[in-house]
């Protein structure tokens, strides 16, 4: 009887999109795994476990029962593929598609938060003119010592003559 994960921990497996799996027990770039394999890139298979909310209604029947989720990593050609990971090959229709729809939801966040902004720039704005329009009202006015005057242009103060006596 031999140590079964003494072998897992030593050998470096690429999964093909057609299912088939490749064992190797040595380090191999990704570049020539590329080659191998045109018109598919390489990616690090990273996969963790959660577990589910107490909270949450729709998983009642699951209380406490990790959820295993699987991520990839795309690597680069310079990258190197090392015994004890798991790696995926992926094709290249499938890397444009994830990165134009990637692209798509972060112009989407963007939107929305610039939306949101706005709207809470505008709620500032309105909020900041009613209390000025407020403050307007509860100031007393003295219209006999100011004359209106519209003018357009820089503000400029409104000076009476002053008469002075000469000794």
């Amino acid at each position: 009887m031999g140590n079964c994960q003494a072998i897992d921990n030593a050998t470096l497996m690429i999964q093909h999109p057609c299912g088939r799996v490749d064992t190797l027990y040595s380090p191999i770039s990704a570049l020539e795994i590329m080659k191998l394999n045109p018109s598919h890139h390489v990616a690090l298979l990273l996969t963790s476990s959660m577990c589910t909310s107490t909270s949450s209604s729709e998983n009642n029947n699951r209380d406490g029962v990790p959820i295993r989720v699987t991520r990839i990593k795309l690597l680069k050609p310079s990258d190197t593929l090392l015994p004890g990971h798991v790696y995926r090959l992926v094709t290249s229709q499938e890397v444009t598609r994830a990165k134009r729809q990637a692209k798509m939801q972060q112009k989407h966040e963007r939107r929305t938060r610039e939306q949101r902004s706005s709207s809470e720039l505008e709620t500032g704005v309105q909020t900041n003119n009613q209390v000025m329009n407020e403050e307007e009202s509860a100031r007393p006015r003295n219209v006999a010592a100011a004359p209106q005057r519209s003018r357009a242009g820089a503000w400029q103060p409104t000076l009476r003559t002053i008469s002075e006596s000469g000794t």
